[in-house]
């Protein structure tokens, strides 16, 4: 029995369902395990102070001694995002496409992780063997170059995971998507297939990026006297190639400002992956020495992220580039969910500044929609449809799609992260739960912020906190001096000093009180102090503030 538990193949999503980001999947076979990307979730908005997300790997640590290796997709944050805090603790072989690898080789220079870490380039076309377990990456298109799917043979059975992918037949760089060899593998028989759900519930097809190149050259020709700012997804290489050759056309000089804008680009052009005319690109010091109608300025911020450099020239914090009327700002993207606000107050100030504000029909998706995803499903085949990358409406929406496509519902399977999916050639089931869940990254500190700690800054942040402080003669327990009330984000003290004198009274009493009933064990005094003047200011001024009583003694 023993024997034939082991023959199957488990599917284990440690991140990345039921969410966007934070994409990583264990496969496991007997006594070998793989896994596909490494990503990291953007905190979400009660996640206060935290800096990014990062999958729990408690799984794959205690099991180290079976990984054979990590492959990557495509090289979008979501995807190879965590791998610098991850190699910490998993170091393993790093196998992805040659910009994919460019993109990771960066983040391990800014973590001195290159002389440790093991990597190969893999080419679209190409396999690798990894102990039990056969990989083949398949050429796919996405907003990002040398995107793959993956083929993973295995002993139970292949299965297929798109990775994110569209289907351009027109890419802007490169090879249109290698439908030919999802056709092929279809035909040998598929266990699974793991499809991208991001579009899911979009019907049609995902639009070519040349469609956009289209619409950036007629916005230049429309603007010929203005200064032309274009914000979009910095990892958007073919955007950016687009958009510096319609600059050239028009005789303009482009300058790119923004962190992760200038990694990714100086990355691309180095491999090879954006052909940059001579002369164009300039410095953004030298962006002074040009008239405005031979300027255009790529740069990040296209979400309203507050520190991006968008929104700082909005917010007029820019060191460099002053906002000024005439100004075209262009948005070639779509605000990722949740993000709709911070965007809407980014155009608005660019607005009140006088700038022209243009983000209609600028921007196409890297993820598959129906259609596309209904050719994939045809082109496979396979047994069993297990939806990934989304949130889990867009897993559903994928699993209708399965499902009129004649797979039946018993062979569709919604996983949550941590779920672990048994399968072979007969059967496949949820057999049981791994550990995973989200690290939280705050500055340097990786997991060191918990629930609680994200409790008391939640509670900071909406109530702030009042600080009783007194000071006892050791022994005979009597207050020498205070109680001094201090507060915090609570009220302006110099308007609340009746407030602030009656806190202090009460605190007193609370002191008196404990030590007339000889209570000499300070947490109990604290608790004392906490409760009465937690119901003071509750029926004062119906808030919650946190309190922290401080008792000193001396002798």
């Amino acid at each position: 029995m023993k024997k034939e538990q082991t023959m199957k193949l488990k599917i284990i999503p440690i991140g990345g369902l039921g969410l966007i980001g934070m994409n990583m999947t264990a496969f496991e076979y007997n006594e070998s395990i793989v896994i596909v990307d490494c990503g990291l979730a953007f905190p979400e908005n009660d996640m206060l102070g935290i800096d990014m997300v990062i999958p729990d790997v408690t799984y794959l640590k205690e099991n180290i001694s079976k990984v054979k290796g990590m492959v990557f997709t495509h090289g979008h944050e979501d995807h190879i995002g965590a791998l610098p805090y991850i190699l910490k603790e998993l170091n393993v072989p790093l196998y992805a496409t040659k910009l994919t690898m460019g993109l990771i080789e960066r983040k391990l220079t800014e973590h001195n992780l290159m002389r440790g870490t093991k990597r190969k380039v893999v080419k679209p076309g190409q396999s690798i063997n990894l102990g039990e377990f056969r990989i083949e990456f398949i050429k796919t298109n996405h907003s990002i170059q040398d995107a793959v799917a993956l083929a993973i043979y295995s002993p139970a059975g292949i299965v297929v995971h798109t990775g994110d992918f569209k289907v351009d037949y027109t890419p802007v760089f490169g090879d249109a998507i290698d439908l030919q060899r999802f056709a092929e593998i279809g035909k040998k028989g598929v266990l699974a297939l793991m499809c991208d759900s991001t579009n899911a519930e979009r019907p049609g097809f995902t639009a070519s990026e040349r469609t956009v190149g289209r619409t950036i050259d007629n916005l230049f020709a429309e603007n010929r006297e203005h200064r032309i700012i274009i914000a979009t997804f910095a990892s958007n290489v073919d955007r950016v190639q687009q958009i510096i050759n319609t600059a050239y056309k028009y005789g303009r000089k482009v300058v790119v400002e923004g962190r992760s804008m200038v990694n990714v680009i100086s990355t691309a052009s180095e491999l090879g992956y954006l052909n940059i005319p001579d002369n164009t690109l300039i410095d953004l010091d030298q962006m002074k020495n040009y008239p405005d109608d031979q300027m255009v300025l790529i740069t990040t911020g296209s979400q309203g992220e507050s520190m991006a450099a968008l929104s700082r020239m909005a917010a007029n914090v820019h060191k460099k580039v002053v906002i000024k009327p005439g100004d075209t700002v262009i948005f070639s993207s779509n605000p990722i969910p949740g993000n709709e606000k911070a965007v809407s107050k980014v155009i608005n100030e660019l607005s009140m500044k006088g700038a022209n504000v243009i983000f209609q029909d600028v921007h196409v998706s890297g993820h598959a929609c129906q259609e596309e995803i209904k050719l994939i499903y045809t082109l496979v085949h396979p047994k069993y449809a297990l939806p990934v990358h989304g949130e889990y409406r867009h897993m559903k929406a994928q699993a209708t799609l399965a499902e009129n496509l004649g797979i039946p519902k018993d062979h569709i399977f919604i996983m949550k992260t941590g779920d672990v999916l048994e399968m072979d050639q007969d059967s496949a089931k949820v057999t049981g739960h791994v550990q995973t869940g989200a690290i939280l990254v705050d500055g340097l500190g990786v997991g060191d912020v918990g629930n609680i700690v994200l409790r008391d800054r939640q509670h900071l942040a909406e109530d702030g906190i009042v600080i009783a402080v007194l000071t006892l003669e050791k022994y005979s327990n009597q207050i020498l001096a205070g109680p001094d009330i201090v507060s915090r984000g609570f009220v302006y003290v110099r308007e609340a000093e009746d407030l602030m004198e009656e806190a202090r009274e009460i605190v007193e009493d609370a002191m008196q009180n404990c030590l007339s009933h000889r209570v000499t064990d300070w947490s109990k005094m604290k608790n004392a102090i906490r409760d009465s003047l937690g119901e003071f200011l509750w029926k004062r001024t119906k808030r919650r503030p946190m309190i922290l009583p401080i008792i000193m003694e001396v002798e």
